[in-house]
């Protein structure tokens, strides 16, 4: 798991990741602002990226929740399918400007209806078919770990996963960055020191690898780490609402993973 960010205080976004602008950072409040159109694609391809993006805390809520992988992941696309269905934007309220606590309530709300019609056919049903095919959704979660320890509750199994796909998509983002600019292999190399990977004394042998100097490798490290707490908070903007929640975001991101 990556380990925690220090405080690098102020950080410039990257000039070079189209996908850090401000598409990703407004695509929860595109979904909202359309609530109550008759019709806005722009809105529900937003929540169809949202909802792929963000698969992988809804298989843990439904795992720790009592059920199988298989059937958690099953139930997840019904799940998706029902969200997605007809008019989800009708159906959307706001809480509190967040995607996180608008999936889960809406999760839950599933749920109670699934048991409430316990007999009802489990597929089909009058729900449209899934606009997102397992493939893709998981193409989108690559950071579905669920850690085995039986003390968690489907709601904090939720926000860990929730938190850890938030870094496994910050981190592509970075990897990303770095292909465009023709340096995938230096930052797997340096992307050890951004998921807690590294051992102590690993950067004189890097430096030298490198041909850097050790000063020039911490300070390229430095860098990187900015970066990689730009991308966090790109990646947490593009499911609020309000820019100015990211920093609570982000404390509870992190406080998830403690």
């Amino acid at each position: 798991m990556p380990s925690a960010l220090p405080d690098t205080g102020p950080v410039r976004a990257s000039k070079t990741t189209p996908s850090t602008g401000s598409f990703r950072t407004t695509q929860w409040t595109r979904v909202l602002s359309a609530k109550g159109a008759a019709t806005d694609s722009g809105a529900g391809e937003a929540l169809r990226d949202l909802c792929a993006d963000y698969y992988a805390p809804v298989v843990a809520f439904l795992i720790r929740d009592g059920r199988r992988p298989d059937a958690a992941r099953e139930l997840a696309h019904e799940f998706f399918a029902f969200l997605l269905a007809g008019d989800p934007l009708a159906r959307i309220e706001r809480e509190r400007g967040r995607f996180r606590s608008y999936l889960i309530g809406a999760l839950k709300h599933f749920i109670a209806n699934q048991r409430q019609h316990a007999n009802r056919e489990r597929r089909g049903g009058g729900i449209a078919p899934l606009a997102l095919d397992a493939e893709q959704l998981n193409d989108c979660s690559p950071s579905l770990v669920i850690a085995d320890d039986a003390a968690l509750t489907p709601d904090a199994s939720f926000d860990r996963q929730w938190a850890l796909t938030v870094l496994a998509r910050a981190l592509e983002v970075l990897r990303e960055e770095f292909t465009t600019e023709g340096n995938a292999s230096r930052f797997e190399k340096l992307k050890p020191w951004l998921t807690g990977e590294s051992s102590h004394g690993d950067q004189a042998a890097l430096a030298a690898e490198l041909g850097m100097e050790t000063n020039a490798l911490k300070v390229a490290i430095h860098r990187l780490r900015q970066r990689y707490r730009q991308a966090i908070r790109n990646e947490v903007g593009r499911t609020l609402e309000d820019p100015q929640a990211v920093e609570d975001e982000m404390q509870s991101l992190f406080a998830a993973l403690s």
